[in-house]
């Protein structure tokens, strides 16, 4: 029924969370579907963190590698983009639905259930549907959730579920266009231009820890420009008049599901705080030794 795919790179104490979370998923989707077989595929980009080893170890995994960096001038490139890993997964994926998901969230419990069901709702009242959005935050940044609005008002899916029929009519990701940024809203207009709709289920909700992208937001700041200006390009004389925007929504999730982060983010705010230590004192070692010399 259901292939959750997940790109991954360097993520292995994160990534453990996401796949423990989507286990727990399945496990829900069962219940209700007695006969429902799911598969969790996971395109590795070549980590060296001990992800590899781990995955290879995990049984009802299905792992792919497919190394993307290369040092060049004495800094790593990536070879391909988010798309090319993406699409690795979705051309391979056996269910009649694909749940994309990073590799570093955490699934709310009965989120899954919830969008099959409005899904499936959908089809039998012959609804032409092609993707359903999970609602998301950015932990600890963000206390209300959100799904995304793109050029023309249209709802574009971050996290969710494809229906794959449809993601394979459209011709996947386009993995040429974007190098990063914006070939999931890329996707959903494409699946719109093509008379689905994408919509949002109303009790699914992401944990998506901010933090662990802090660098990359840094130093790709120039990429996601190029990437929002292809995307101008290619989309802006079908859907015109708006270029994006979010819709809002609060919830209380019972289960806190967001406490199974704590641990990590606590481990790296120590890091960090080490780390400023080590500067700091660097720092006022060489003041000191400037006065005395």
């Amino acid at each position: 029924m259901i292939s959750f795919v997940v790109g991954t790179l360097n993520r292995y104490r994160l990534l453990t969370k996401t796949i423990s979370s989507i286990r727990s998923e399945i496990d829900l989707v069962k219940i209700k579907y007695p006969e429902a077989i799911c598969e969790i595929i996971i395109i590795d980009g070549g980590s060296d963190d001990g992800s590899v080893n781990w995955l290879s170890k995990q049984k009802d995994v299905i792992t792919i590698i497919q190394h993307n960096r290369k040092l060049l001038n004495g800094r790593y490139v990536n070879l391909k983009s988010w798309g090319y890993f993406i699409n690795l997964g979705f051309k391979i994926a056996q269910g009649k639905y694909i749940c994309m998901l990073s590799d570093d969230c955490l699934i709310v419990p009965s989120s899954i259930v919830n969008a099959v069901t409005l899904f499936e709702m959908q089809l039998i009242n012959q609804k032409k549907t092609g993707a359903v959005a999970f609602y998301w935050r950015n932990w600890p940044e963000q206390k209300e959730y959100w799904v995304g609005l793109t050029l023309g008002r249209k709802m574009f899916v971050n996290h969710g579920l494809f229906l794959t029929s449809a993601v394979k009519e459209v011709g996947y990701i386009d993995e040429q266009t974007f190098n990063f940024y914006h070939a999931d809203g890329d996707l959903s207009l494409k699946l719109w231009l093509a008379g689905y709709e994408c919509i949002a289920s109303p009790d699914s909700y992401i944990e998506h820890y901010y933090h662990t992208n802090t660098k990359l937001r840094t130093s790709n700041n120039t990429l996601q420009q190029k990437d929002w200006s292809n995307y101008l390009k290619k989309w802006q004389n079908v859907y015109s008049g708006y270029e994006g925007g979010w819709l809002r929504k609060e919830y209380d999730d019972p289960h806190k599901t967001y406490r199974k982060l704590y641990a990590y983010h606590l481990t790296r705010a120590i890091t960090y705080l080490l780390f400023l230590k080590s500067i700091m004192r660097k720092l006022i070692g060489n003041v000191i030794r400037d006065h005395y010399k």
